[in-house]
């Protein structure tokens, strides 16, 4: 989904950049409260995870390119303003050094990936954690219907401000289609690895686990009358 240089008109890559920018600030403050001397090593990790799973990518129309977005697993794992922070740093790595991903258009890029897909992701998650009973068990799979959900929502984003300010000559219907039927296909892939990925770093280290803290504070050992109960 990395946007190229042209692809958007300069007032609509502006406005993203502004966006970007405003969301990296935010993201930026909110990273002081979710990083500690455990969860630092663990972002280097996930940007570097996030990184080469987004090199492997595949052409999915107009010059756009379709790959997994890892905003959601980000979140998850780390919290949604370091995430952010992961994202925008390898989408900043990948248009320099790697031509993924226009430089014009890192503002757009960088909103998609790190305000839209990772924000999508959280919100879908902490929504799933209020429905699904709080079991560490079921940590990954919130995390899954969060990944599942994040992508087509950040395809449908990107249509949005095609719409607007699209210069490729691609019928505005050709963008829908391509983009929702690639990116629900990729959603399912990224919902797969999401979980598998979630679920094995709990059964390693769950206390390395952003989103799996609330189903830790409540598994409390409290011994009565002899007996352990969780």
């Amino acid at each position: 989904m990395h946007v190229p240089d042209g692809f958007l008109d300069a007032p609509t890559s502006v406005l993203t950049g502004v966006v970007a920018a405003a969301g990296v600030a935010v993201a930026l403050r909110g990273a002081r409260r979710e990083l500690d001397d455990r969860t630092a090593p663990m972002a280097g990790l996930v940007a570097a995870f996030v990184f080469a799973a987004q090199m492997v990518n595949f052409p999915v129309g107009a010059g756009t390119s379709g790959h997994l977005l890892g905003g959601a697993l980000a979140a998850v794992l780390v919290g949604p303003f370091t995430a952010a922070l992961c994202l925008a740093v390898v989408l900043l790595v990948q248009g320099l050094l790697f031509a993924d991903g226009g430089i014009t258009a890192l503002g757009t890029n960088v909103m998609l990936f790190s305000i839209v897909a990772v924000g999508t992701g959280w919100l879908v998650f902490r929504a799933s954690q209020t429905v699904l009973p709080t079991r560490l068990s079921l940590v990954p799979v919130a995390a899954a219907v969060a990944a599942l959900v994040s992508v087509p929502v950040t395809a449908l984003a990107f249509v949005g401000l095609f719409s607007v300010g699209g210069q490729a000559p691609v019928p505005l219907g050709a963008v829908v289609t391509a983009m929702l039927g690639w990116h629900v296909l990729i959603g399912v892939g990224e919902a797969l690895i999401t979980g598998v990925v979630v679920s094995s770093v709990i059964a390693a280290r769950p206390d390395l686990v952003r989103g799996a803290r609330c189903a830790l504070s409540t598994k409390q050992l409290v011994v009565r009358g002899g007996e352990v109960t969780a």
